[in-house]
Formats: structure tokens, C-alpha cells, sequence
């Protein structure tokens, strides 16, 4: 359990955060390829030095405005995010008035429900993904099957960790998409309007409070904050980091 990892523990963030995705599959929340994908994300955390680079504070103050610019905002989550950041979810779907859904490649009405209760325990107030009404065109898998008055509908779809297939579907529909990736590698970053290469654990708290701060900026004024990021200079900034890291 993550209580029993010692705070004094060099590696206690990466520890914690890792016991939560095996909790996650223990409670049916994760599948076990959110394992692989967790083991995976952690390489290029290490690699960036476990922490928020500069260009990645920049975007999770650009992925706030564009949130807060945006006429229907939805959240996605997938099993690892449930696990891993499920108050921080809520804490931004409010600072950001988004709505919050369920959306799962390993599908099934069981889990959609055990993921959505776990969310609603963590104070998300509304959870969209269990009508699954509508379908996100280009897609063969259950990751298309989306709720009509949520992601079909969203003009900003904040996608949480590596979805490459969906990613560049939906960029294809027209939507603007913010990617929380720690791959600048990955189809999800290339495909994202605002690339955020950072730990989901790092990222939605940031995004959360450059929201507050923004709060009651102008249209005009999110949107600058929005186009300032380069998406491509982004992933750029990040891949140089992490080929030049200096490894601790």
C-alpha cells in the first residue's frame, strides 16, 4: 500500500503513484495493460527528472485558458487516471466548469461503473460515459463509443496519458485537444492543439490552478494565453530534455 512507503524513500513519488495503479486493477478500475502503460510513462518521468520542465508549466497555463475559453470542455479518463489523480479530476472539472467522462479501450459497463462510483467517492459531481450513445468516427474499438452531450459534443477534450488512435480521430473531427503525455514521441502528443509532457499527477493540479488564477480573464485574453504554445516547439523542448537529462 502507498502508506507504506517510507517518506524518506528516494523514490517515494514514483512509489506511490505506482502502488495506486496496482490498487486501481485490485479494485477493477485499471486493466492490466495500464500496468505496461504506467511502467512506460515512468521511464520518460525519469528521464525528465521526475518534474514539470519549462515548457510544460507553459502549456498547463495554456491548457487552462483554452478550457476556460471553451464552450463545452470535457475531461476523458481512462482506468489509470481514475486511479491516479481522481479528486484532482473533480478539482479541475470545477475550476474549469468541464464536464468529466468514462471513456475506456478495454470496455466494460462493470468497470465504466466501478470507475464513475470511484470518481462520484472523490467528489466529482457528474459523470458522463455510461450512455456511450454516440461514436467518434474513424475508430474500431470501444474507445468510439462516446456519450452525444459529452465528447461528441465538446469543442476541448482534455485527453489524460498516451490514447494515440483516438487522439488523432478526434483532432480529425475539428475539436481542439489537450494531450497529457509524457512522450513527445507518442501520435497523442503530435496530434494534440496543446502538448503537456508531464506526469498526469503533476499536470492536472497545475492545470487546476492556473484556472483559478484565471478565473474571469477575457475571451480575448484566454485565447492569447491559448495560442501562445507552439505544440511543436513543445514536443521539441521536451524531447531535448530528455535526450540531455542529467540522470540522478
Amino acid at each position: 500500500m502507498s502508506e507504506d512507503v517510507p517518506e524518506s524513500h528516494p523514490r517515494h513519488t514514483s512509489l506511490v503513484t505506482r502502488e495506486r495503479i496496482v490498487e486501481g486493477v485490485k479494485r477493477g478500475l485499471t486493466s492490466h495493460a495500464g500496468l505496461v502503460a504506467q511502467g512506460r510513462g515512468e521511464t520518460f518521468d525519469y528521464l525528465l527528472g521526475e518534474r514539470t520542465i519549462e515548457s510544460a508549466a507553459r502549456a498547463e497555463r495554456a491548457a487552462a485558458a483554452l478550457m476556460l475559453g471553451a464552450d463545452h470542455p470535457v475531461i476523458s479518463v481512462n482506468g489509470n487516471v481514475a486511479a491516479l489523480v481522481p479528486r484532482a479530476v473533480g478539482d479541475l472539472a470545477r475550476a474549469t466548469d468541464a464536464d468529466v467522462e468514462v471513456n475506456l479501450f478495454h470496455r466494460t459497463e462493470k468497470r465504466i461503473e466501478r470507475i464513475a462510483a470511484h470518481l462520484r467517492d472523490n467528489g466529482v459531481d457528474k459523470v458522463k460515459g455510461l450512455a456511450g450513445d454516440a461514436t467518434v468516427p474513424g475508430l474500431d474499438h470501444d474507445r468510439a463509443r462516446v456519450d452525444a452531450d459529452g465528447i461528441a459534443a465538446a469543442d476541448v477534450v482534455l485527453v489524460p496519458l498516451e490514447d494515440g488512435d483516438r487522439a488523432a480521430a478526434l483532432a480529425k473531427t475539428g475539436k481542439s485537444e489537450i494531450v497529457v503525455d509524457l512522450n513527445p514521441l507518442s501520435r497523442s502528443a503530435e496530434a494534440a492543439t496543446v502538448p503537456v509532457i508531464d506526469n498526469v499527477v503533476r499536470a492536472i493540479p497545475a492545470m487546476t490552478a492556473h484556472a483559478r488564477s484565471l478565473a474571469g480573464r477575457s475571451d480575448v485574453e484566454l485565447q492569447g494565453i491559448a495560442e501562445r504554445v507552439d505544440a511543436d516547439a513543445a514536443r521539441e523542448y521536451a524531447e531535448r530534455a530528455i535526450r540531455s537529462g542529467d540522470l540522478r
